[in-house]
């Protein structure tokens, strides 16, 4: 099983919890539908990685997100994700009316940055930037999400049992785009002000 950093601890997650179309610039970015309801999907433990991969047949898209650990059926840490998708397999299967795992739950699929404690009290606070190459290419917080952490930890507790140490992805912010090998990520999670965590990848 794949684990990730949490306080310094190895932790495994048994399951990812995504949250899709929680932003709405970049619902219409997209050009989705504005959803009447959350969009939750799973990745696997097996998607997890610490490492950020190029799949030389196809290009893949970064989604920049705030992530949570959960300890205890509540949030206990922050960490910053790449949700890596596979675009056009996703366009042609949403034309389709088919399941997204193909494109989104694949081996490497779900990038992870160290995880830290956080304080109930402190998660509307959390916001977090992406930089590609130097330049900022994402940005938001909670405080534009659709549906912020709370409404989302109630949700998937109607049909799923939270796991301790499983992780929810909470969505990503318009600015989502390709990349190439030797591409240089660095992602940032603030509360409030104060930068709490900075991870750097480089594409290979």
């Amino acid at each position: 099983m794949k684990k990730v950093f949490f306080n310094e601890e190895r932790v495994t997650p048994t399951k990812i919890v995504c949250v899709g179309r929680n932003y709405v610039e970049h619902i219409y970015e997209l050009k989705n539908e504005m959803p009447t309801s959350m969009v939750l999907f799973i990745k696997p433990n097996s998607a997890l990685s610490l490492e950020l991969l190029t799949l030389p047949q196809t290009p893949l898209h970064y989604e920049g997100e705030i992530c949570f650990m959960i300890r205890h059926g509540v949030i206990a840490g922050v960490g910053f994700g790449l949700d890596l998708t596979n675009r056009a397999l996703q366009s042609e299967l949403k034309v389709k009316g088919l399941p997204w795992e193909r494109s989104k739950a694949f081996d490497g699929a779900a990038v992870m940055s160290s995880f830290v404690g956080i304080e109930t009290s402190d998660i509307a606070k959390l916001s977090m930037q992406l930089w590609l190459n130097g330049v900022l290419v994402q940005e938001g917080g909670v405080d534009v999400m659709i549906y912020k952490p709370a409404q989302i930890l109630d949700e998937i507790a109607t049909f799923l049992t939270l796991m301790d140490n499983d992780i929810i992805m909470s969505g990503t912010p318009k600015g989502v785009g390709s990349y190439e090998r030797g591409d240089r990520f660095v992602g940032k999670i603030f509360r409030a002000s104060e930068e709490i965590i900075s991870h750097e990848w480089i594409a290979h």
